[in-house]
């Protein structure tokens, strides 16, 4: 098969770059390789290096997902050294065509491409697969996309709805945006929904109980919740879920999307049992008047490790992106 016949598709964060190639016309990446960014000076030499270790001289395109933002051609990764011109790169390598794009955007455009044995049932009826899906992720921060469908497959929406207000519901709740806010200024939901949040959210309950808070990563809080080896490390872990729920639940309702949700990242599937099990439900469907919109609407963890790199495949034939 000629280079031309291949594309280069990859998801970077700040720690690591996946990087695969797909066939033309195909989404399915194969050829995995997980690469530690702090191993290159730059993208190029991880795509040189990648290229070499599975014996490929070059491939025709590429499409990049980064958790960063970008000036034009100029991107600069938010949590990595690396710094690169798309233009630059592109013709370096003798790219016919190069997208670079936001990760939580390839995340959504993977969802649809997730075999169904990737996706784990939460609750919600069958949804209505001819309306708008919800892509949320909570990870090093709290991503939040869309998809609305059009004719021939998908648009996907940039959204910042992790940086939408925290919104209490009861006076713990009240106590916990006191507390968040003595610290922040403006409390988001990204300020509880997201690693770091999960311990802000923990230190918030210890405060508010008059008790030590002896766990300092997140981490910890989730396992010591699941040995059930801390009382206040598992009250704040069900309280996370709950919440996310709850903000699952209002941004279906602005964004009318019975077509289900669809809960990507790394943190759910390591408690996914505890997930199940968790207040979720209950903070997703508890909408007042509009709870049987709610019911109707189904929820899913997806479990594919790679969506991002579907979602990237996916870009290279989407004239919408």
């Amino acid at each position: 098969m000629t280079a031309t016949q291949y594309s280069l598709v990859g998801d970077i964060g700040g720690t690591n770059a996946r990087l695969a190639l797909v066939e033309r016309g195909s989404v399915r990446p194969h050829a995995i390789k997980v690469l530690s960014c702090g191993d290159y000076n730059n993208l190029d030499g991880a795509v040189r290096d990648y290229l070499a270790r599975v014996g490929v001289a070059g491939v025709g395109e590429a499409c990049l997902a980064v958790a960063s933002p970008m000036r034009g051609t100029q991107v600069r990764m938010t949590n990595n050294h690396w710094r690169f011109d798309t233009e630059e790169v592109r013709q370096q390598f003798g790219w016919s065509a190069f997208k670079v794009m936001n990760d939580f955007t390839a995340m959504a455009l993977g969802v649809p491409h997730v075999a169904d044995g990737q996706l784990v049932h939460v609750c919600g009826g069958p949804g209505d697969s001819r309306r708008p899906r919800l892509v949320m992720g909570p990870g090093t921060g709290l991503g939040v996309s869309g998809l609305v469908p059009i004719r021939q497959g998908w648009v996907p929406l940039m959204t910042e709805g992790g940086h939408v207000d925290f919104a209490p519901t009861d006076d713990t709740e009240m106590a916990v945006l006191r507390i968040l806010k003595a610290r922040f200024g403006r409390v988001s939901v990204e300020r509880i929904l997201c690693g770091q949040g999960l311990l802000n959210l923990y230190q918030a309950h210890a405060e508010i109980q008059g008790v030590p808070a002896p766990l300092d990563a997140p981490e910890k809080i989730t396992s010591a919740a699941l040995n059930n080896t801390d009382a206040l490390a598992c009250h704040t872990l069900r309280h996370f879920c709950e919440l996310l729920g709850r903000v699952a639940g209002n941004a279906v309702l602005t964004l009318g999307s019975t077509g289900g949700v669809f809960l990507c990242g790394g943190i759910l599937p390591r408690f996914l049992d505890f997930f199940l099990e968790s207040p979720f439900r209950n903070g997703f469907e508890d909408k007042g008047r509009m709870r049987p919109l709610l019911e109707f609407t189904p929820v899913y963890v997806v479990t594919e490790p790679y969506t991002g790199l579907l979602g990237a495949a996916e870009a290279l034939g989407n004239p919408e992106v």
